[in-house]
C-alpha cells in the first residue's frame, strides 16, 4: 500500500509540474492571451522570422508575437508576416515595421517604432508601412557591386600616378643647375638694367611732369588772349565793309576757334594723365624692389619655385653618421 501511494503521489507531482509548465510556454509563446490585436506588414525578406517570434515597440520589451510568415499570393517576390500586438500598444497607421536585432548575433524580432502625431490610430488587420530588412549578403552583394568601379578607380589612380612621375621629371629638368644660373643670370641682368636706367627714367618722368604743369598755365593764357583775338575780329567785323577783308577776318576767326579747341583738348590730356605719371614712377620702383627681393631669393632658395616650405636643416655629423 505504501508503494502504491508513493507511485500515485510521484504521478500526481509530475502532472501537475507538466501542466504549469505547458501553461509557461503557452503564456510566454502569447497563446493564451486574448485581446490582441492582428497587424499585416511587408518585406522582401523576412530575416529569419517565423511563428513565434517576438515583436517589440520602440526596441523595448515583447509586446507581441508573429502569427505567420509566407510569400504574398498576389506578390511571390515578398512575404507577408502576420502579428498581433497587446490593445494598449499605440500603433498608427503611419508607425513603421522594420526587423531588427539587438546585437550582431542576436535573434532578430519585428519592431514597431511610433508614428507622427498627425497619425491615427490603426484599426486591426492594418496593413503597416515597412522599411526593407539589409542581411548579411546583401551587404555582400552591395560590395561585390563595387568591385568594377573600385578597379577603375585604381586604374585611372594608377595614370595619374605616372603622370604626376613625369611631372616631377619634368620639374627636376626645369630646376637644373643649369637652368637655375641661366634664371638667375637673366634676373641679375635685368635688375643691373633697372638700377642703371632707374635715374634717367625717373628725370625724364620728372621733366615730363614739370612740363605737364606748366603747360596748364601757358594754356590758359592763350585761352584768355583767343578770347580777346575773337572779341576783337568780331569789333573789326562790324567795322570793315570790305569784302576780301571781311573773308580774311572770317577764316582768322575759324582758325582761332580751331586752335582753342586743340588746346581745349590738350588740356584735357594732360590732367587726365598726370596721375598715371606718378603711377608709373611707382610701378617702376615697385618693379625694381620685387625683382631685386626674386633674385636673392632664387639664388639662395630655388626650391620655392615649386613648393613653399623650407627643406628640413641638415645637422651637423648626420652625414658621417650614415
Amino acid at each position: 500500500m505504501e508503494a502504491k501511494r508513493e507511485q500515485a503521489v510521484v504521478g500526481f507531482v509530475v502532472i501537475v509540474v507538466s501542466a504549469l509548465l505547458i501553461a509557461t510556454i503557452l503564456y510566454l509563446s502569447g497563446t493564451l492571451s486574448s485581446g490582441l490585436i492582428p497587424y499585416r506588414a511587408y518585406f522582401k525578406n523576412a530575416g529569419g522570422l517565423s511563428p513565434g517570434s517576438e515583436v517589440r515597440y520602440g526596441g523595448g520589451p515583447r509586446i507581441g508575437r508573429v502569427k505567420k510568415v509566407a510569400p504574398d499570393p498576389k506578390d511571390p517576390s515578398r512575404m507577408e508576416i502576420d502579428f498581433v500586438v497587446d490593445p494598449d500598444v499605440p500603433v498608427k497607421t503611419d508607425s513603421l515595421a522594420k526587423i531588427e536585432s539587438t546585437s550582431a548575433l542576436g535573434e532578430n524580432f519585428l519592431g514597431l517604432h511610433a508614428g507622427t502625431d498627425k497619425g491615427s490610430k490603426a484599426p486591426p488587420n492594418a496593413i503597416l508601412p515597412s522599411k526593407e530588412y539589409t542581411s548579411f549578403a546583401d551587404i555582400g552583394d552591395m560590395i561585390n557591386s563595387l568591385g568594377p568601379s573600385a578597379q577603375e578607380l585604381l586604374t585611372h589612380l594608377n595614370d595619374r600616378v605616372v603622370e604626376l612621375k613625369e611631372t616631377i621629371v619634368r620639374v627636376n629638368d626645369l630646376l637644373s643647375d643649369r637652368n637655375r644660373e641661366n634664371v638667375a643670370s637673366s634676373l641679375s641682368n635685368i635688375q643691373g638694367m633697372l638700377a642703371e636706367n632707374r635715374t634717367p627714367i625717373k628725370n625724364t618722368l620728372a621733366h615730363v611732369n614739370d612740363a605737364s604743369a606748366k603747360i596748364g598755365p601757358l594754356l590758359d593764357n592763350f585761352k584768355t588772349t583767343s578770347d580777346k583775338a575773337n572779341d576783337l575780329i568780331t569789333h573789326l567785323d562790324s567795322v570793315v565793309q570790305d569784302p576780301k577783308i571781311k573773308e580774311s577776318i572770317a577764316k582768322l576767326h575759324q582758325t582761332l576757334t580751331q586752335a582753342n579747341e586743340l588746346m581745349g583738348r590738350l588740356n584735357n590730356i594732360m590732367d587726365a594723365n598726370a596721375e598715371n605719371l606718378d603711377e608709373i614712377l611707382d610701378n617702376l620702383r615697385a618693379v625694381s624692389d620685387n625683382m631685386r627681393e626674386f633674385t636673392e631669393t632664387i639664388k639662395n632658395r630655388p626650391y620655392t619655385l615649386i613648393r613653399s616650405s623650407s627643406p628640413k636643416p641638415h645637422k651637423p655629423g648626420e652625414g658621417s653618421a650614415k
